[in-house]
């Protein structure tokens, strides 16, 4: 085991949005911006930007790591192309106005039509549907959570359809 292995997730930490130089077992270098170590196996996920090309991601394998060696600090502008590599195409950003008025919408219209649904957390920003399933912002199908499958599957497709009469 290598001293790549030794280390905590706290540590690895400190590699993400950093240009890397990575030595492998049999002497493969790989070079690329670190998107995220995964904790369990100490992979560690590159991604790069060839010229002219779209980007693409590598993973290099915990086990085969020997040494990682940072090549360069990330700016603010490599931190957000790299959290847009990971980010759903559909993905917008709402301002929390925008975020309130469809929280509030949504919340109106599964009263309308008779779903029982309240608020919780902190801010209120997560809607409980009758103490079975939760829905995060920005209020979408993808954002519903439940341990009832049936329940899920159910609100999700009543949800894509409110939102498609939205549209």
């Amino acid at each position: 085991m290598n001293d790549w292995h030794r280390k905590s997730p706290l540590d690895w930490e400190t590699y993400v949005n950093k240009l890397v130089k990575v030595v492998a077992v049999e002497k493969h270098e790989y070079e690329g911006w670190v998107l995220t170590v995964d904790p369990v196996s100490a992979t560690i996920v590159l991604a790069t930007f060839p010229e002219n090309e779209k980007g693409s991601i590598s993973f290099v394998m915990g086990h085969a790591i020997q040494e990682v060696e940072i090549l360069q600090e990330g700016d603010s502008n490599m931190k957000q192309r790299l959290a847009r590599i990971l980010a759903p195409k559909e993905s917008q950003a709402y301002s929390p106005e925008e975020l309130e008025e469809r929280k509030n919408a949504l919340k109106a219209w599964l009263e309308m039509n008779h779903i029982p649904v309240g608020e919780q957390g902190e801010l209120g920003s997560t809607l409980s549907v009758a103490g079975a399933l939760t829905i995060e912002p920005p209020y979408g199908p993808e954002q519903c959570s439940s341990t009832n499958e049936i329940i899920l599957s159910r609100v999700q497709g009543l949800l894509q359809g409110y939102l498609d009469q939205q549209r």
